[in-house]
C-alpha cells in the first residue's frame, strides 16, 4: 500500500482529508417510517402504556435469540435490575472491568454491594479472563462482562470460570448490539444481558434500555423489581397480567420490590421497532465500511485494528465507539497524544487518545456513603475491602497511551474511507518528524 510522502499538515503541508464526507457519519438514521410510528403513539396518547413495548420486546427477543426481553427507560436501569435479579445485595460483590462507562458498575453500590474491578485485555479491551478467578470470593454474585466498543469478550473462558464457581454472568451489550462471539450473538451467552438504546448507540431508540435472558426466574424477578403493572395486580387501568408465576414474588404484586418504575416511554418503543427492522442491513454496511478502513491500514507501523480475526466467527456488530490500538515502540516511541494531534491536523478532528477512563481509583468506589451510614458503601455491609488504587490495573490505567479514536463510518463509501486511511498512513510514515519537535 502506497503512503504519502507529503509534508504533514501539522507542519504546514496539505491535509490528507479534503473530501466532503456527506452522510457517511450520520447517525441515527431517522426516516419517515420512524416518524410515523412515533406519531401514531403520540397522537393516541399511549406514551405510558405497555402494548407497543411488549411488541418491541417480543421482536427484539426473537432477533437476538433469547426467550425473554424487558424494556427499560435507560440502560443503567436494565443493568441495575440484572444485578438484583441474579441475587446481588448488601454485602455482596460484583466483578467488573475498570475501563468502562460507570453504569456497568455503579448500580451495584445502590444495592449495597462492592465492585471488585478487574483489568482489561490489551487486544480486546474487554475484561481479562486471567484477572477474574483470583477476585472471586464467597460473596461474589456476578461477573459483569462489557463487550467494549463492539468487540466480543472471551466468553468461553469467562463462562467456564463462572460455572466452576457458581457465579452469574451479566453481559453489558451497550456497545455490541448484533456482535457475534464465535457465531453466537453477544447477550445470549451469559445468564442475563442488559444494554442501552440511547440515540448515539449503534442500535438507537432515542433513549431507553433492554434486558434479555433465557432464565424464567431472572425474568420474573426483573418484573417484580420494577414493573408493578405486570406483577399480576389488577387495577382500573390495567387488566391482570400473569407474567409472574412465582408465588413468592406474586405476593408483592402491585408494588415494585425495587421501588423503581421501569416502564419505557412508548415513543422509544415505537422507534425501536422500526430501527430493528432495518438494523441487520445497516450494521452489515457499517461492518463492510469499517473492515475496508482497517484492511487499508493492514501492516501500517504503530497501528493495530481493534477487531476479531476473520476466522474466529466473531464480529463487531455496529462498531459503536470504534477504537484503534497503538504501539508506540513501532514508531520510535512517539507519544499517542502527538500522533492523534497530527491526525487532527490532517482533517480527522474527532481523533483523541484513550477510551473510557478507568473507574477503580474513582472516589465514588472508595469514599461514597450512598446510604448515610457513616462509612463508604463499598465496606458498609461487612464485605471485604476490595478497593484498589493507582498502579493496580496497569492495562486500564495505560489506556491513554494505547488506544485512540478511529472514524465510525456508517456507509461503505470507498473514496471517503480511503482518504481517511491515507491520513493514518501519512502520519505513521512521518512519525520520525513528529518525535523530533
Amino acid at each position: 500500500m502506497a503512503v504519502s510522502s507529503e509534508q504533514l499538515a501539522i507542519f504546514g503541508g496539505p491535509k490528507a482529508i479534503t473530501r466532503d464526507p456527506e452522510d457517511i457519519f450520520a447517525w441515527p438514521l431517522i426516516t419517515a417510517e420512524d416518524e410515523q410510528a412515533v406519531l401514531e403513539v403520540l397522537r393516541s396518547g399511549r406514551m405510558s402504556g405497555n402494548d407497543v413495548s411488549k411488541l418491541f420486546e417480543r421482536e427484539f427477543a426473537d432477533w437476538i435469540g433469547s426467550k425473554y426481553a424487558l424494556t427499560y427507560p435507560n440502560g443503567t436501569e436494565s443493568l441495575r435490575a440484572a444485578m438484583w435479579a441474579v441475587g446481588t445485595g448488601a454485602g455482596d460483590e460484583i466483578i467488573c472491568p475498570s475501563m468502562t462507562y460507570w453504569a456497568s458498575a455503579a448500580p451495584a453500590l445502590t444495592l449495597g454491594a462492592a465492585v471488585n474491578f478487574a483489568d482489561i485485555d490489551p487486544e480486546t479491551l474487554c475484561i481479562d479472563p486471567a484477572d477474574i478467578e483470583h477476585r472471586i470470593g464467597p460473596r461474589t454474585r456476578a461477573i459483569v462482562v462489557v463487550h467494549y466498543a463492539g468487540h466480543p469478550a472471551d466468553m468461553d473462558r469467562i463462562m467456564s470460570l463462572a460455572r466452576a464457581h457458581g457465579v452469574a454472568v451479566i453481559e453489558d451489550v451497550s456497545h455490541a448490539h448484533g456482535s457475534l462471539c464465535h457465531g453466537r450473538k453477544c447477550g445470549t451467552i451469559g445468564d442475563v444481558a442488559a444494554m442501552s438504546l440511547m440515540s448515539g448507540k449503534s442500535f438507537p431508540a432515542g433513549e431507553g434500555g433492554i434486558l434479555v435472558t433465557d432464565n424464567r426466574e431472572i425474568y420474573e424477578r426483573c418484573i417484580a423489581y420494577g414493573f408493578y403493572e405486570r406483577t399480576g395486580a389488577p387495577s382500573i387501568y390495567n387488566p391482570v397480567d400473569l407474567a409472574i408465576t412465582d408465588e413468592t414474588l406474586r405476593r408483592f404484586a402491585g408494588v415494585p420490590l425495587g421501588g423503581y418504575k421501569h416502564r419505557l416511554n412508548q415513543l422509544a418503543s415505537a422507534m425501536g421497532r422500526v430501527q430493528l427492522r432495518h438494523y441487520p442491513r445497516r450494521i452489515s454496511e457499517i461492518q463492510a465500511a469499517m473492515n475496508r478502513f482497517w484492511d487499508l491500514l493492514e501492516g501500517t507501523p504503530g497501528i493495530r485494528a481493534h477487531r476479531p480475526t476473520r476466522q474466529s466467527g466473531s464480529t463487531m456488530g455496529g462498531w459503536y465507539h470504534p477504537r484503534g490500538l497503538y504501539r508506540a515502540e513501532e514508531l520510535g516511541g512517539l507519544l499517542l497524544e502527538r500522533f492523534t494531534e497530527a491526525l487532527r491536523a490532517e482533517g480527522f478532528q474527532q481523533c483523541q487518545p484513550g477510551a473510557n477512563l478507568p473507574l477503580h481509583a474513582h472516589p465514588v468506589f472508595h469514599e461514597a456513603d450512598v446510604f448515610n451510614m457513616g462509612a463508604p458503601t463499598v465496606i458498609s455491609f461487612g464485605q471485604r475491602d476490595v478497593r484498589q488504587g493507582q498502579g493496580s490495573l496497569p492495562v486500564s490505567e495505560g489506556i491513554l497511551e494505547t488506544a485512540f479514536d478511529v472514524p465510525w463510518f456508517k456507509k461503505d463509501k470507498s473514496d471517503v474511507i480511503e482518504e481517511y486511511a491515507a491520513a493514518f498512513r501519512k502520519v505513521a510514515a512521518n512519525a520520525r518528524e513528529l518525535g523530533a519537535t
